[in-house]
């Protein structure tokens, strides 16, 4: 998401469209939408930059992906979803990837939007078409909306849960009225809706709410061809894909057709990797990109391995406590377990000085808090004082820092000094919590076993202070149920940040969020002034306001002490066999191999040089 509009401060633009009707009075008209400031590209644009418009189609790319998956419906939570089943689907606006927070028209031609941004119209493409040959039309859309917001996944009903109506003008406009006037990010995120075909789920043989293996009908630019439950899913490219001309996907979908296949572990992937078995692959393990790709055509350039540098902020990524149960519902516990964490070891002798240290919940981006808090930050905390602790004003927040040793005895005392203060005792080598008077306990649940050595320090840690931890790593399947319903004490988690923190936060951290199954509220929170500076992110005005709320909210995360904060890397660790064309210009927010292209030559030497 950008900077400002000066002349109307809202998220509209120059009005500029091939839009055949009238523009309302209180309107503006455009072919983009931009939450600050204008959007880059003008209309009648030809392709984005990052994108090679003459790239040429064709060949068959494998991807590789870790667990299982029962289902081709991944708008519910029943069920395993396979990967790439966005490729299916079409929505109303679509991303640049060289902007902040910046859609351009797809399903949709033109955006109008009410001036005082209390409502916003789409008006269709008339050519826009499913993969049956029917038209997409506004009641598709308003039937995708109502639909996803009662039935689908939660994330639907509290995105969107703003909108009031959601109407069908005419066949080629449907309008979205507004509770409100402030969020200013709602009609971008609208705009992002899947658009599901009315006529195929109203046809009493296909059950929205129920769980499918039978390929689903959508407008996008794949199909689903072939399936092998658990093992592989294959898809097509639509050859007379009815979008394959537009501006903003030129030069996008040039592969024929992309497999997933399915891999029990992320070992298992790697050897396979290796072997030839899929074509291109983003390494999450900072030991595998130290010590996995030494391997003879890595070497001599059949494989090509690459660190990609991104600009996008890099969220926290945490041991994550889950205050819903009683144990860790007390600051001073999760406060001084978070003194144990020796990252400066691990990052040594686990991860290869890959990694800096997370700080903040934004961290890699202008949002993330630091010092004390001053100027308009300071302003936005002021009203809540009484109710925060007094540290949110009076100390910097900081994570314990070792010399990387090992002996990180210093900081055990400290955990110990602070558990001592609020009342923890040792009663047979057990540490008592003062307001449950039961023994301290912690399960980390994991999703593979690649994480287990990860958790072993902590664990080691946490014995030496009097707590029962223990590791249980079960298989994805499982991990998502449990994790979709918190059963869990502590998780190895990541909250993902956007490039314009938004409506996202309301799913991350409000109480409304904290007893619904499947919300990434996962912490449990409910806070009524984490919730109040949500709202503040929300119906921003303006980037200061929007800087100075996000610091706000970060800073009282922060001290709230609900995750022990791990580390991020700044860059993309991609590796692939050198059989792919690559656009000049990178984006650079995103990794994007659907601007990649199978280059004719490469290819056809590239089974000899495999064996």
């Amino acid at each position: 998401m950008l900077a400002a509009l000066l002349l109307l401060s809202s998220i509209i633009h120059h009005p500029s469209s091939a839009f055949a009707g009238e523009c309302a009075p209180d309107a503006t008209c455009s072919h983009a939408i931009a939450m600050w400031g204008e959007p880059k590209y003008p209309a009648g644009f030809t392709h984005f930059d990052y994108t090679n418009a003459d790239a040429p189609k064709g060949g068959h790319v494998k991807y590789a992906s870790i667990g299982t998956f029962d289902n081709l419906n991944d708008n519910i939570l029943k069920g395993v979803p396979a990967e790439g089943l966005g490729m299916i689907y079409d929505t109303l606006i679509t991303s640049s990837d060289d902007e902040p927070f910046t859609k351009y028209g797809l399903l949709a031609e033109t955006i109008e939007l009410a001036k005082d941004r209390s409502w916003v119209s789409y008006h269709l493409r008339p050519e826009a078409k499913w993969q049956d040959g029917q038209p997409v039309t506004a009641e598709d859309v308003v039937w995708s909306f109502d639909t996803l917001r009662a039935k689908g996944s939660p994330q639907f009903a509290s995105y969107y849960r703003d909108v009031t109506e959601a109407e069908a003008i005419d066949p080629h406009t449907v309008k979205f009225t507004f509770a409100g006037t402030t969020n200013r990010e709602l009609p971008l995120i609208l705009g992002q809706l899947p658009i599901l075909p009315k006529h195929y789920y109203t046809d009493g043989k296909h059950d929205f709410e129920k769980t499918t293996l039978e390929p689903p009908l959508g407008s996008g630019p794949y199909k689903v061809d072939a399936v092998e439950p658990g093992k592989w899913i294959r898809y097509t490219r639509v050859k007379d894909y009815w979008a394959k001309d537009l501006p903003v996907n030129k030069g996008h979908y040039n592969f024929d057709t992309i497999t997933y296949d399915y891999y029990r572990d992320s070992t298992v992937a790697i050897e396979a990797f290796k072997a030839g078995e899929y074509d291109l692959r983003e390494e999450n393990i900072a030991k595998s990109w130290a010590n996995d790709y030494d391997f003879p055509a890595a070497k001599d350039g059949r494989v090509i391995k690459a660190e990609l540098h991104n600009e996008r902020p890099s969220g926290m990524q945490g041991f994550v406590f889950n205050i819903r149960r009683p144990q860790f519902q007390d600051r001073e516990l999760r406060r001084a377990l978070q003194a144990i964490l020796d990252f400066e070891w691990m990052n040594k002798n686990l991860f290869f000085n890959q990694y800096t240290r997370n700080i903040s919940y934004f961290d890699n981006s202008e949002y993330a808090s630091t010092g004390l808090p001053q100027g308009k930050e300071l302003e936005v905390l002021e009203p809540f004082r009484k109710e925060l602790p007094e540290d949110v004003f009076t100390q910097e927040y900081k994570v314990t820092a070792t010399d990387g040793s090992g002996n990180n005895r210093t900081q055990l005392l400290e955990a110990r000094k602070i558990l001592d203060a609020a009342g923890y005792k040792i009663v047979d080598g057990a540490l008592i919590s003062p307001k449950t008077g039961k023994p301290v306990t912690i399960e980390f649940l994991l999703s593979q076993p690649t994480y287990e050595r990860v958790c072993a320090p902590m664990v080691a840690n946490l014995k030496k202070l009097g707590i029962a931890a223990t590791i249980r790593t079960v298989d994805s399947a499982q991990y998502i149920k449990r994790l979709e319903g918190f059963d869990f004490d502590m998780i190895l988690h990541t909250f993902a940040e956007s490039l314009s923190p938004g409506n996202e936060q309301e799913d991350y951290w409000s109480s409304s969020r904290a007893d619904v199954n499947g919300s990434r509220n996962v912490i449990g929170i409910k806070d009524k002034t984490v919730d109040a500076l949500v709202q503040k992110i929300v119906t921003a005005t303006d980037k200061e306001s929007l800087v100075a709320n996000t610091r706000a909210l970060d800073r009282v995360l922060l001290h709230g002490h609900y995750v022990i904060p791990n580390w991020y890397i700044n860059h993309f660790r991609t590796a692939y066999w050198n059989r792919f064309g690559i656009p000049k210009v990178r984006q650079k927010y995103v990794v994007d191999f659907q601007n990649w292209w199978i280059e004719p030559e490469k290819d056809k030497q590239l089974p000899e040089l495999k064996r």
